[in-house]
């Protein structure tokens, strides 16, 4: 008979025939297979065992506790269990014990209107109103059976954003249906008065989480991106930076290094011209007749960056961040309308598969973030949080990277330090580095790249504009392949 039984790494009774399970004893008592508990077996070694049980969780849980519901956090986490602990709803209170599981049994109703069987499995996943209704309970559990009520409230918040009013409310409503037969009927009226907080329409009171205070108050913020500032934040507080002063330049040599931070600035943004015809455009005025907006964003730049007001004006760890934000763009975008300088965003933009913050979040997520700029000190810590910020965000329809970039360099004018130049043979991986950030959130990269680029943009001389162009054409600057080129240091004899 052990022929007809298909090999796997887990065998459960429940899911056997008698036959089937007369052969898996037969194995066992061979010394084929292991029993892992009553009714449960395997061909693994013992140290293999608690992968294979999460591996086969649904299967597991549903032949030893059939007709269960995956309850409070395990069900709000996703049918997750960080700490290792499930949380099923039985008929009894009891808890069991596997090799690094824990399985807790929590007296409570069945399957109800909502809830759906996970893989055609007799095992349930809670409908998201009784998950939220759970979670409201009072947990005298020993092992925490209730996620935070902030939790419950930034979940709220978040399917609010995402999916709308009405989908909140229909949540409601099922609440209100589930909250009797549930015997939840406190956690229910807690539950209503929580989403009235979030819409605006109950008391604020009654809100703990900061985001959801934040949007009760008008100031809604994408509680993903600050998660990423607080991460950028805590690795630069970490760093010892050593100060690269900023390069004296006389007059005619700060206008160079002007042009070619613009110059590079608006390449990376794809406004590209040869570096002889943005010269005259920068230092002439000489308008591109075919490409007259496409200069004015050479000019943009170069004008910001020489005015002694914009160089060296830091941004604001407080709400008056936004006006600094929209005095900037309105300007430096002047000569395009059709991107409504200094106006915030009205829809949603994107770079390849990221999604920058939502349009009705943007003012909510500069101001909470521009807080974080009081926690890291002057320099480069705080140049690389305010960059971060605004290219984050993408506050803006268009011009967001210049941006992000001209705020940079002035929290390091400020600071009496050498701004950063990103040529363009450093734009991909410039731009990788701020992708692992913004999607894996590992800041060091970032802080590692932009580190060398400062050290590189001090080590010119741009007192002579055709020798400072020719010393970074032999480093590569201007190249755009990484696979043929590699960005070189500059030349000692240029160093300044």
């Amino acid at each position: 008979m052990d022929h007809k039984i298909r090999q796997q790494d887990l065998y459960l009774n429940a899911e056997m025939t008698p036959s089937e399970r007369r052969a898996v004893q037969r194995r066992a008592k061979a010394g084929d297979l292991h029993r892992i508990t009553a009714g449960v077996f395997t061909p693994l070694p013992e140290a293999e065992w608690p992968a294979l049980l999460l591996r086969e969780k649904t299967r597991f849980l549903a032949a030893q506790f059939p007709g269960t519901v995956v309850g409070y956090r395990t069900a709000f986490d996703g049918f997750q269990a960080k700490d290792k602990v499930f949380f099923l709803t039985s008929t009894y209170n009891r808890g069991f014990e596997y090799p690094e599981m824990t399985v807790a049994l929590v007296k409570g109703a069945g399957p109800q209107a909502g809830d759906q069987p996970i893989s055609g499995r007799d095992i349930y996943f809670p409908s998201l109103a009784r998950i939220l209704l759970e979670n409201l309970s009072i947990d005298r559990h020993p092992l925490k059976r209730c996620v935070a009520q902030g939790d419950v409230e930034a979940r709220l918040l978040m399917l609010c954003q995402a999916r709308g009013e009405d989908f909140i409310n229909r949540v409601r409503e099922e609440a209100r249906a589930l909250a009797t037969p549930l015997g939840l009927e406190r956690e229910g009226a807690k539950l209503d008065k929580l989403i009235s907080a979030i819409l605006g329409t109950g008391t604020r009171g009654i809100l703990t989480h900061p985001a959801a205070k934040a949007a009760a108050n008008g100031q809604a913020y994408d509680g993903g991106r600050i998660e990423r500032f607080d991460q950028l934040v805590a690795a630069l507080r970490q760093q010892v930076f050593t100060p690269v002063p900023a390069v004296k330049l006389e007059a005619e040599g700060w206008r160079n290094f002007a042009f070619l931070e613009s110059y590079f600035s608006n390449f990376i943004e794809g406004t590209e011209f040869e570096v002889e015809e943005a010269r005259a455009i920068a230092l002439e005025g000489k308008i591109v007749e075919k490409r007259p907006k496409d200069s004015h964003d050479i000019l943009g730049v170069f004008k910001q960056i020489l005015h002694p007001g914009w160089r060296s004006q830091v941004l604001s760890p407080t709400p008056s961040v936004i006006e600094q934000l929209q005095a900037r763009h309105a300007e430096m975008m002047a000569a395009r309308p059709e991107v409504d300088p200094g106006q915030f965003k009205d829809r949603m933009n994107y770079a390849g598969n990221t999604a920058f913050v939502a349009p009705g979040l943007v003012r909510g997520t500069l101001a909470e973030g521009a807080r974080r700029l009081a926690d890291v000190p002057p320099g480069l810590a705080r140049a690389l949080m305010a960059m971060f910020l605004v290219a984050e965000v993408h506050p803006f329809l268009d011009g967001n990277g210049r941006l992000a970039r001209l705020v940079m360099n002035a929290e390091l004018s400020a600071a009496g330090e050498a701004r950063i130049i990103v040529p363009t043979l450093a734009r991909e991986e410039y731009l990788d580095c701020l992708r692992v950030l913004t999607r894996d959130g590992d800041p060091d990269g970032f802080i590692r790249y932009m580190s060398k680029l400062r050290q590189w943009s001090a080590g010119f001389d741009y007192e002579n504009l055709d020798a400072v162009v020719a010393a970074m054409k032999s480093c590569n600057a201007f190249e755009r392949s990484r696979v043929q080129f590699k960005l070189l240091a500059p030349p000692a004899h240029t160093g300044a």
